[in-house]
């Protein structure tokens, strides 16, 4: 009974952004505001709101170096375990010759990217400030990771580079920018700090509904065995591994609420426009990403209850 009770717990602190992503999905299929609006919003968000909120949030917070260092190394474990997890799936029992190479290099990132929009927006329900910054500050460290880890099998397979896509990136810009401003001891005027909070909002609430007007499940028989595979990895063996880590890397209590939050979050939403534009099955994608969402709902209530069992 008490578990139930901490699951209700954790699901109604939630609601509110999944709700959200639920108006998203909502507006995009039922009102004139459809696909095309929100891939112009996505735009936004991803390009001018969201680099701005990681920004001001890494700038706001003094940076412990010694802290840090331990969350950043249980941010790269967790990552490149996630990786090394999804690249593996060719290779599990029971499912050689069940789909292409060339579907697997599209969807691995799948099992280990995360939307960046759900993790801060939960991130500041749950510790606030403190939680913001310490999810930017994972946003930032683990960013570059995943692209690469993403951009890798498409790129191998497709004989195209990825370089120049990292290093134009405008999170990891906004986040190096961020650090290095945070360390020289800068910090925003306080005529400008209230238009940058009102940016910072923004890109939450319209990065929530944006992922939920990217949700649609049509692709899925194109690979069953695969999606399960890569699903089970983000929803379930990413939250055990970040389990672990928090123990062996001896994080604080806000640093153990956020990494394990962080391992249970939906995949990227943009994994679906990765794949596509590098002229892969994004449709599938878009689908595992849609079931990825719906699944949230489930895991990140479960992990966050694990960290009051453990």
């Amino acid at each position: 009974m008490a578990c139930y009770s901490r699951w209700v717990n954790f699901a109604q602190l939630l609601f509110p952004d999944f709700s959200l992503i639920l108006i998203g999905y909502l507006v995009c299929r039922f009102t004139p505001l459809n696909r095309p609006v929100w891939t112009q919003v996505e735009q936004l968000v991803y390009f001018l709101f969201f680099p701005v909120l990681l920004f001001q949030s890494i700038l706001k917070s003094p940076l412990d170096i010694g802290t840090a260092g331990n969350l950043v190394g249980a941010g790269w474990a967790l990552g490149l375990g996630g990786i090394a997890l999804a690249y593996s799936v060719p290779y599990w029992p029971g499912l050689q010759g069940h789909f292409a190479a060339r579907q697997h290099a599209a969807s691995a990132q799948v099992a280990f990217r995360f939307n960046s929009f759900i993790g801060l927006a939960l991130a500041d329900k749950l510790a606030g400030a403190p939680g913001v910054a310490v999810m930017a500050l994972l946003i930032g460290v683990i960013v570059p990771l995943m692209n690469v880890g993403a951009v890798w099998p498409m790129a191998r397979h497709g004989q195209r580079g990825f370089v120049r896509e990292l290093v134009r990136n405008p999170l990891i810009i906004a986040t190096a920018s961020g650090l290095i401003a945070n360390l020289a001891g800068l910090r925003i005027p306080d005529w400008l700090e209230p238009s940058v909070s009102r940016i910072g909002g923004a890109s939450l609430a319209l990065g929530l509904m944006a992922a939920g007007a990217g949700m649609q499940l049509g692709a899925l028989n194109h690979a069953k065995l695969l999606g399960v595979a890569l699903l089970s990895i983000k929803h379930l063996l990413m939250p055990l591994l970040a389990l672990g880590l928090t123990q062996a890397f001896g994080l604080n209590p806000v640093q153990t609420t956020i990494l394990l939050m962080f391992s249970a979050l939906p995949t990227a939403s943009s994994c679906y426009v990765l794949a596509a534009r590098m002229g892969y099955d994004g449709a599938y994608v878009a689908a595992l990403v849609t079931v990825s969402t719906l699944l949230g709902m489930l895991s990140l209530p479960l992990a966050l209850g694990m960290l009051r069992t453990w």
